[in-house]
């Protein structure tokens, strides 16, 4: 377990190297230039004040570069609606593809071209769009005349020389005696009307009348008191209107297909136009580092941090590709350097989970190797069936023998879960889950005789004793926390801090834990026997006391006054609920171990109802193969979160504070496409 060593680097070149400078420390990913540092003398942390190097605002050309980006993006994204490309789930595991650095500057001199391709298919699809939008406005228009398509007057009849015409619709569904009666009560002075019912439906009754002109005002009036509403005027029949309609949806359909059509005429463009996205991407963090450099009339001032093990080939290939000075200097004690952490095979695989908690800040230990100890070992036993864990072992071995070329947190991931698939194993041999009870259930069901599956102990029927199992976990857990701490503060020089804040601690918890182990209430509760005897409880005790008074003596130290001191001690001593809480939280081992088994069981069970003949074995298969592969996906993602949830919080919360700051080199931030640097 290690956090690497940093060193602070100064490069000062000429302005006319400095292009090939960057783009190398880019492609070596092995500086970090942080905003804070970037320009600033090696022998102090303020920005030097003169009037001869100064930055230059390049904003505006990291504006141009990201819009690019965007524009190919979003390029890609209308590719891949109307022209998808044909991939599988794990062809996102073959990596990024490789490009010699000859490649790549080759191709990014014809990054405007494809640009300029990129916003042709955004104006076909903007087009699209717009010819898409027309296609419910026809639809409506056709709906809307539908109940006239038995009328053979134009919608803007007015009538003839002595009559008058009203075309229109009621809200509701009426016929032609309550039309006229309810106008005639309205109107009663009328000579007469005629009304033709067009259509009718429950929502409306489209109605053509004619009436003298001299009746037409108070004909009006009636209507407009019985919520009539006139159809959108047209010279048009009806029906021929419609008729015209469908042939605009005919056209606004077949444009709609055209324009889909050109888009995917572009799909041969899909790897230019992720290139040029990454090519733009590495110029905009580019001009981003010049943006922090230092620079005077002829030459340019860069710093940042690089981990020691890198010194020699970063200086190596700067001095060999450009004429510059590189010097490299220690960190001060009161600067705090990224962090970057280098741990072996085994441990390596967990860093991501130390990453998602912090990073370990100055002075503290990376506790990755520590993690690495528990996390497999808990996660199998939250898990808990050796068929589970040669399925996630096998499934992560053969993608990581497989996938060559993968990138490297993908295959960190994928190792980590492996070794979590490893854990499974053990834990479901000891404790005898092979898809749960499947063994018995198919020895007995259909080969009449029942095997029986060894097991150091039997959840289901043994709770009690899995239960211990788990808190015994727990103890040497939350220990090994306590032991890092002290390991911890004798490495800073804090002597005294590692006896009041773990030796004291262990005093205590471990003296309560070997006297309750002698009394009658703690080995009932647990169904343990006497296994230890009452001299050593007692000594614990005694072990138990002192550790309390350290506590309390020890525990706010940090107050000069004696009251404040004694009552900061006696609240430090009331954490040891704390433990107590701590170690019932381990439980959950026993309680996912016991979910995952119980479900695997309730599906074996359901397989066997079919029988044993022909058409049994089939429902058993099926049901095995679906009940189990989501029983193994949720106990999986539960045993992924509760493990993480007992490191962060009840063994981080032991001796690790973190705070600390990633290592993020100046890299190659890309999505699709890296560079293969040629020796």
């Amino acid at each position: 377990m290690a956090v690497l060593p940093m060193k602070r680097i100064q490069i000062i070149g000429m302005n006319k190297d400095r292009k090939t400078v960057l783009e190398l420390i880019q492609r070596l990913q092995s500086v970090e230039i942080p905003e804070a540092v970037s320009g600033q003398s090696s022998d102090t942390l303020e920005t030097p004040k003169d009037d001869i190097f100064a930055k230059v605002d390049t904003s505006d050309a990291r504006a141009i570069f990201d819009k690019n980006v965007q524009v190919a993006q979003e390029a890609l994204g209308v590719l891949n609606q109307y022209a998808p490309e044909k991939k599988s789930l794990l062809d996102s595991l073959n990596g990024k593809r490789e490009l010699s650095l000859q490649e790549f500057t080759e191709r990014g001199n014809d990054g405007e071209l494809v640009i300029e391709k990129a916003r042709r298919i955004l104006g076909l699809q903007k087009e699209l769009i717009e010819a898409r939008s027309e296609i419910p406005k026809i639809e409506a228009q056709i709906e809307a005349l539908h109940p006239w398509v038995g009328m053979d007057l134009p919608l803007n009849f007015r009538g003839t020389s002595r009559t008058k015409a009203i075309i229109g619709a009621f809200p509701e569904k009426l016929s032609e005696e309550e039309i006229v009666t309810t106008i005639a009560g309205y109107a009663p002075d009328m000579t007469g009307i005629d009304v033709d019912v067009i259509s009718s439906s429950d929502e409306q009754t489209c109605i053509l009348l004619l009436c003298l002109k001299e009746d037409g005002d108070a004909v009006e009036e009636a209507l407009r008191r019985m919520n009539f509403a006139r159809p959108p005027l047209s010279d048009v029949v009806p029906s021929k209107q419609i008729e015209g309609l469908r042939g605009d949806l005919e056209r606004a359909q077949k444009e709609v297909e055209r324009r889909k059509t050109q888009i995917a005429k572009y799909a041969p463009e899909r790897e230019n136009l992720e290139f040029v996205s990454d090519y733009y991407k590495m110029r905009s963090d580019k001009y981003d580092v010049l943006g922090r450099l230092s620079r005077s009339k002829r030459t340019f001032i860069l710093e940042g941090y690089v981990p020691e093990r890198d010194v020699a080939e970063v200086e190596r290939k700067l001095t060999a590709a450009a004429d510059v000075y590189v010097e490299f200097t220690d960190i001060a004690a009161n600067e705090e350097a990224p962090v970057l952490l280098k741990n072996n095979f085994y441990s390596e695989p967990v860093e991501g989970v130390v990453e998602n908690y912090s990073m370990p800040s100055k002075g503290e230990i990376d506790p990755t190797v520590p993690v690495s100890c528990f996390y497999y070992i808990l996660f199998g036993m939250m898990l808990s069936d050796a068929a589970y864990g040669l399925i996630m072992a096998l499934a992560t071995g053969i993608l990581m023998l497989k996938y060559k070329k993968m990138e490297y947190g993908m295959k960190k991931t994928l190792r980590m879960f492996f070794f979590c698939g490893i854990g499974t194993i053990i834990s479901g041999v000891l404790f005898g889950s092979y898809f749960g009870d499947m063994i018995p259930v198919v020895s007995r069901t259909f080969f009449g005789k029942e095997i029986q599956v060894w097991c150091w102990i039997d959840p289901l029927n043994q709770p009690m004793k899995m239960l211990v199992l788990s808190f015994a976990i727990a103890i040497v857990h939350l220990f090994a926390g306590l032991g890092i701490l002290f390991y911890t503060d004798v490495k800073n020089g804090k002597i005294k801090d590692a006896i009041y804040d773990a030796v004291f601690w262990y005093m205590l918890v471990g003296g309560l834990i070997v006297f309750g182990l002698t009394t009658d209430i703690v080995l009932n509760m647990l169904q343990l026997s006497p296994f230890v005897p009452a001299s050593v409880g007692q000594v614990g005790a005694i072990v138990a006391a002192i550790g309390a008074v350290g506590i309390v003596l020890t525990g706010g130290r940090e107050s000069r006054n004696w009251f404040k001191r004694l009552l900061k001690g006696l609240y430090a001593l009331y954490n040891v609920t704390g433990y107590l809480s701590d170690i019932l939280s381990y439980s959950r081992l026993l309680a996912l171990g016991l979910a995952t088994s119980v479900i695997s069981q309730v599906f074996n069970k359901m397989g066997t109802m079919g029988g044993n003949g022909f058409f049994g074995i089939i429902m058993f298969i099926v049901v095995a193969i679906l009940g189990h592969s989501l029983n193994l996906a949720i106990n999986a993602l539960g045993a992924y979160v509760h493990t993480n949830r007992l490191t962060f919080v009840e063994f981080f919360g032991k001796f690790y504070e973190g705070g600390g700051k990633k290592f993020t080199p100046f890299a190659m931030n890309t999505k699709y496409y890296k560079i293969k640097e040629e020796n």
